[in-house]
């Protein structure tokens, strides 16, 4: 009797005696095979692996890290120096935190009451100027701005326009160091990298920096300046997947060039969207900020009516009331004239349908405002409306608007 696997070990050792030859050259074989396999893969890895490495001790930068079952070390060299960074060196510094200061409590002190983001566009003397969100500074009794360093420096408000969420602030220049510079929102096309700088959260996560794409361009969102549930106005805005979060309000959204092609503004924040910020074209938001800078407010053309669209009737109004025939679908219903406005000078009147202003179509308020305002204070348009079912038209010269009407 003996063990189990004891005739196994015998068997074995009789044909590993007989075998001794055979085996030394097939070793010797699968060496010269192993060699050259080596030979010719390691090249092709090269071209597959990502990163650049070096095994031994010439690596410039590594990550030294050992295998705990061989004990070999292995040195890894990555250069961590991109476009990307380089860009955030340059512009971060521009990218300033805005803090909303009001009085509230029995003994009216001044507190905090939100922080947003701001972009300083241009340094003049010993002024400064900045760009935010209208709603950042919304209430504010006193307004400061939170620079890179931390460094706190009072801002004055120029102006602002809710209708574009824009403000423009002006403070001493003595501490500022960068000036961002914009560039060609037009030029902007889906699929293009970009990047966003801000606040998110508040001034602990200050300077904040999120990569995406652009999503669209010409996107159209509703604002309801007044908030009586009605849409006043269609701002255009670029989308973007870089995560802009509460805080990055008024910061920057940044090409590759290193230039500013937007103002973020806000986030479409439903539980059931994920990555949609929104940003005002640099485009877009140049005329504005040279009017709040100038002017303290936005110098919009006023023509002097009260208005409704038309899509916004019942059939029965249009027949009986507007008296329009059936192909007359799109305009505005004058629902009322300011007196010696430049509506009024046209010989506008109550119930009057303006289909066309400036040369363009217009379908509804949205559109009438948006070629109104492409317009300039003094201009003199041509409008054509009808009246009781006849086609008309008559010439208004525009004037700043006065907050009367539109």
């Amino acid at each position: 009797m003996g063990y189990y696997d004891q005739d196994y070990e015998n068997d074995n050792a009789k044909r590993q005696k007989g075998n001794r030859g055979g085996w030394f050259l097939a070793g010797f074989v699968g060496a010269i095979l192993g060699a050259l396999l080596m030979y010719f893969a390691i090249p092709a890895l090269s071209r597959i692996v990502p990163y650049d490495m070096e095994l031994g001790e010439e690596a410039t930068e590594q990550e030294n890290g050992t295998d705990n079952q061989t004990g070999l070390t292995k040195n890894v060299s990555v250069n961590v120096n991109s476009a990307i960074t380089d860009i955030v060196d340059n512009v971060s510094d521009a990218v300033v935190g805005v803090v909303n200061l009001q009085e509230a409590g029995f003994w009216n002190e001044t507190g905090e009451a939100g922080t947003g983001s701001g972009v300083i566009y241009k340094k003049e003397g010993k002024n400064a100027f900045v760009v935010t969100n209208h709603h950042v500074i919304e209430g504010a009794s006193q307004v400061e701005i939170s620079l890179s360093d931390g460094t706190r420096v009072p801002a004055e408000i120029l102006g602002s326009d809710a209708l574009t969420d824009l403000a423009v602030l002006r403070v001493d220049s003595e501490k500022i160091k960068k000036v961002a510079e914009f560039g060609d929102s037009d030029a902007v096309k889906p699929g293009e990298p970009v990047i966003a700088i801000g606040n998110p959260l508040g001034l602990q996560f200050s300077g904040s920096v999120t990569q995406g794409i652009i999503s669209g361009t010409e996107r159209a969102i509703p604002i309801d300046e007044n908030g009586d549930g009605q849409v006043d106005w269609n701002s255009e805005v670029l989308q973007t997947d870089a995560a802009i979060n509460p805080g990055n309000s008024g910061g920057a959204l940044i090409n590759l060039d290193g230039k500013v092609i937007g103002i973020n503004s806000m986030k479409i924040a439903e539980s059931a969207v994920e990555g949609i910020g929104l940003s005002i074209p640099s485009n877009h938001a140049i005329p504005i900020i040279e009017d709040l800078e100038k002017y303290s407010e936005v110098r919009r053309p006023f023509i002097g009516i009260g208005m409704r669209s038309l899509n916004e009737v019942s059939s029965y109004h249009k027949e009986q009331t507007l008296k329009l025939a059936e192909d007359v679908t799109d305009g505005v219903i004058v629902m009322s004239v300011v007196p010696v406005s430049p509506a009024a000078q046209a010989g506008l009147q109550e119930f009057d349908v303006i289909t066309e202003f400036a040369g363009e179509k217009v379908k509804d308020i949205i559109e009438l405002r948006k070629v109104l305002y492409d317009q300039d204070v003094g201009d003199s348009v041509e409008v054509i409306y009808y009246r009781n079912g006849k086609k008309m038209s008559g010439k208004m010269k525009l004037v700043e608007e006065n907050m009367m009407g539109s």
